[in-house]
């Protein structure tokens, strides 16, 4: 049921404040009307999930597991309801979004996974030594514990994975956080529809009231509210470089600032190789525009950046891209601003005069269509303009052109922090590769080898973060299973009666964990 509302705890509510969306392939409005939720709302969310905070921080992992597994369970419970909402709400196709909602479930089910085994507490005991000499030691125990109440900021471009049950979601509820989301107002009624999933897992579960509320609006007073709230204690978002600077220059004010970790902007360089360029520059061409192209180049890590050098081969790549993108069809964008600003990107690259207009894709065919767009430039003329590194969201690129790989160490060097990095190489790259890997790894959060960087995959080594301004903390990641550790806090208890010990670090183990005692894994070899 999609009745335009905000739920606040339990509560189901209405506001007199409203706003719609609509359909970005056609620009026709959708129904209903959606609430907007103001101070008030923002208020009792918080002093709720203040509440259930010390209640749901000390949930025993195999109750913590099974709610995030309700909760998956709720959501495919929604059936195609779910799917048919968010095609119309984001302009995404069928396909698209059916592997984002199991993207969403199966995340879901990954960190249920990751409570239970325990390895996310760190627990370690380090026993008393009462004869130590020339001074006793302690007994000291350690375990991680959830920072608080966090607030999650719904993305647009996955309005499923990256959304009301999204990674930030899944990992604060997973280390014991309750969720205050914002929903984002591209996609409320797909919002409403996840949100009341999460409220009925709650209840099913018997979880506190106040582990999960979901607040609709179009202000940004909206969200300035809600990192503002001294009872929130951390903060999720993935978005623009102004959005997430300006919720890190609120969060940073507060009387105790707090940290947001924000995904904001990456063009994600690839760098073609001379002897991979030699050998196979057709097919690099068709895989590079492929994922350019696809989903309208909506994607965080969008390859919006070529480096290779100058040569007959690069010449062949570039007429091989310029021939697939030309034949490349019109998208839907998201929405009407973020076709807007992805025009305003493309038109100033196209009347740059230090750049080239290489290809464009075929002509729009309806309202907010994405048409591809594809540029060089020479590595001296993009070293000496900023500008010409700044992320265009959607499907454009440039390609930039240098003398040798001197120069290609150098345009690397030059970038700001990044998602990714991509090397496609052959054999007879490997040793040049060695010199560039370390200059790549210093700027980006993942290095991909003969790959394309759209696809994240959620997994326990994936890393989807990077130096600033990928990410407010590049030592973070929003993706896979380390992404728990961002809500999470360590504390030690320093000679605490057995009778008060938490019970991660008990004598006893009553949750079962895997612990370090004394410097050593239980069950590993000493």
């Amino acid at each position: 049921m999609i009745d335009g509302a905000m739920l606040v705890g339990n509560e189901v509510r209405q506001s007199a404040g409203r706003f719609q969306s609509c359909d970005p392939s056609t620009g026709a409005t959708l129904t209903p009307d959606f609430s907007s939720a103001g101070e008030a709302e923002v208020s009792d969310a918080c002093a709720l999930a203040a509440a259930a905070a010390p209640v749901y921080a000390t949930t025993d992992p195999e109750s913590r597991a099974a709610f995030l597994e309700a909760i998956a369970i709720k959501i495919e419970a929604i059936g195609d309801d779910l799917i048919v909402r968010a095609m119309q709400e984001s302009g995404l196709p069928r396909t698209r979004l059916e592997g984002e909602r199991g993207r969403t479930t199966g995340q879901l089910r990954l960190f249920a996974k990751v409570v239970r085994q325990g390895d996310w507490l760190d627990a370690t005991i380090d026993p008393a030594m009462p004869d130590r000499a020339p001074l006793p030691r302690p007994d000291l125990r350690r375990m991680n514990i959830a920072v608080g109440p966090v607030a999650v900021f719904g993305a647009s471009n996955f309005p499923l994975a990256f959304s009301v049950a999204g990674g930030d979601t899944a990992s604060a509820l997973a280390a014991g956080c309750p969720v205050v989301v914002k929903g984002h107002p591209a996609h409320p009624g797909t919002g409403e529809l996840v949100a009341r999933a999460i409220q009925r897992a709650v209840a099913a579960c018997g979880m506190p009231e106040g582990t999960f509320s979901y607040l609709p609006g179009e202000t940004n007073a909206l969200g300035e509210a809600l990192v503002g709230d001294p009872r929130i204690r951390a903060v999720g978002f993935t978005g623009s470089r102004g959005g997430g600077l300006a919720l890190m220059r609120i969060a940073a004010a507060r009387k105790e600032p707090i940290p947001v970790y924000a995904e904001m902007s990456s063009i994600n360089p690839v760098v073609l190789m001379p002897a991979a360029l030699a050998a196979r520059g057709r097919a690099l061409a068709e895989g590079f525009v492929q994922s350019l192209t696809m989903g309208a180049g909506q994607f965080c890590t969008n390859p919006g950046l070529v480096i290779a050098v100058e040569g007959a081969d690069l010449d062949a790549f570039v007429a091989a891209a310029a021939e697939v993108m030309q034949g490349s069809a019109p998208q839907t964008m998201l929405s009407l601003s973020i076709h807007d600003n992805f025009a305003k990107g493309v038109s100033a690259l196209a009347g740059h005069a230090a750049v080239e207009t290489i290809a464009r894709g075929q002509s729009e065919t309806g309202v907010n269509q994405a048409v591809a767009a594809l540029f060089q430039t020479s590595a001296q003329q993009f070293l000496a303009d900023i500008a010409l590194a700044h992320e265009v969201f959607g499907s454009s690129s440039v390609i930039v052109r240098c003398r040798d790989l001197g120069e290609v160490t150098q345009v690397i060097a030059s970038l700001e922090g990044q998602l990714t990095a991509t090397l496609q190489l052959d054999d007879a790259d490997v040793e040049a590769a060695r010199d560039l890997l370390p200059v790549l790894a210093d700027r980006v959060g993942r290095v991909l080898a003969n790959g394309w960087p759209t696809g994240v995959e959620v997994a326990h080594a994936m890393v989807h973060g990077g130096p600033f301004p990928a990410t407010s903390d590049g030592r973070t990641t929003s993706v896979g299973t380390l992404a728990i550790h961002r809500f999470l806090r360590p504390v030690a208890f320093q000679n605490l009666p057995a009778a008060l010990l938490p019970a991660g670090i008990a004598d006893e183990n009553p949750w079962g964990v895997a612990r370090r005692i004394d410097g050593v894994r239980e069950g590993s070899p000493r």
